[in-house]
């Protein structure tokens, strides 16, 4: 089976609720391996949800659907606080980033009760303001960020990661919509650590399976690099 489009592998997946620090409970769903342990753990952080990010959105939704299968990981995603998905609304109102922090950290809580291995947040746009401003209040092995905006993460912010100790992954498209390479490489410069992959030809929303996969297998040679090259074809 060519896998590619909305192909979804095999995985034992669980629909699950995390609960805030103030309150609320927001939706989302848990995606293992079926027959091994999880190597590690993606814990994933999706675009805008006042522009149509959730859950769903696309390279999230593969991820979940392909990397349980692939390389052994565990994909957990949720809609943040006021995001809806086929899964459900979660509760609260849209916080620009700011009380999303406690959206973070019931997901950081609830890999920590399942006892899931090394958690990598994984933000897309915005997702990625959330995990700059607020992750290093947690204890996770390191951030992939796909398509930084820099919009709402202050430079103050990004330079507290300096010299933290967890390693730093930065997707910058070509064509980006926010913030292509020539500026990714000046805003970034305060944390010299992150390593920045331009990526020829690449747009802020990774349309297609080229770029689809390309995201994937950059996400896969830093979280589990035994596992690549990921195949386009599934053999059970």
């Amino acid at each position: 089976m060519e896998i590619r489009g909305g192909v979804e592998l095999p995985a034992t997946r669980t629909d699950i609720e995390l609960h805030t620090s103030d309150g609320l409970t927001l939706v989302g769903e848990l995606a293992v391996p079926e027959e091994r342990d999880p190597v590690a753990t993606l814990l994933t952080l999706h675009p805008l949800p006042t522009a149509g990010g959730f859950m769903d959105s696309h390279i999230i939704r593969k991820a979940a659907a392909r990397l349980p299968a692939l390389a052994d990981l565990a994909v957990l995603r949720f809609n943040f606080r006021s995001a809806s998905s086929p899964r459900g609304r979660s509760e609260g109102e849209f916080g620009d980033g700011v009380t999303e922090a406690a959206d973070l950290a019931a997901a950081v809580r609830f890999t920590t009760e399942r006892a899931l291995p090394k958690p990598w947040l994984v933000g897309w746009s915005f997702g990625t303001e959330v995990a700059l401003k607020h992750g290093l209040e947690h204890d996770v092995a390191g951030l992939i960020l796909l398509s930084p905006p820099l919009r709402r993460t202050s430079q103050a912010e990004l330079a507290r990661w300096r010299g933290s100790g967890r390693r730093i992954v930065a997707l910058i498209p070509e064509f980006d919509d926010f913030l292509r390479p020539a500026e990714a490489r000046e805003q970034f410069s305060a944390v010299p650590e992150v390593e920045l992959v331009e990526v020829a030809g690449g747009k802020h929303l990774w349309v297609g399976e080229a770029q689809t996969r390309r995201v994937l297998d950059e996400i896969v040679r830093v979280v589990s690099p035994d596992a690549r090259p990921l195949p386009e074809v599934w053999q059970p």
